[in-house]
């Protein structure tokens, strides 16, 4: 076991994110959307629902400060105003963890299914409720 380290801190999340450098995107997707069939690197956290695993992600890797929209949303087909629920609480998490408002930015469904195939990896949520989508753009980790 290590100190500070969550259930959802898997060795396959680790390694990813530790993996990932400066600029790379991450994809946390729910259960719907098609991650095996998209993924460059797929790591499965099927127990968690979004904002937990977005919350385990964001513990370990900043957003990048050097581009207007590190975190996006996929926004909903009809109505791309509307924000569901789930990524409003998302949009919580990162606030929380970012310590400043982060807006999460949308992106129209078609635009984030082509993002999340070029994304450094996928991370399938085992969240239940639609448009559980998002897409993180890592940024540098400074000396403290």
């Amino acid at each position: 076991m290590l100190k500070t380290l969550t259930r959802l801190h898997t060795p396959d999340l680790l390694h990813l994110l530790a993996s990932m450098g400066h600029g790379d995107e991450l994809a946390l997707v729910d259960a719907h959307f098609p991650a095996v069939a998209l993924a460059r690197r797929l790591v499965r956290l099927d127990g968690a629902d979004l904002p937990e695993a977005l919350d385990a992600c964001l513990k370990l890797i900043p957003l990048d400060s050097f581009v207007p929209d590190p975190a996006l949303r996929m926004e909903v087909v009809g109505s791309p105003d509307e924000i569901p629920e789930v990524q409003r609480a998302c949009q919580l998490v990162i606030d929380g963890n970012e310590g400043r408002h982060v807006p999460l930015a949308p992106l129209e469904r078609h635009a984030f299914y082509a993002r999340a195939r070029e994304a450094f990896g996928i991370v399938l949520t085992g969240e239940q409720r639609p448009y559980g989508c998002i897409l993180l753009k890592k940024g540098v980790v400074l000396p403290a």
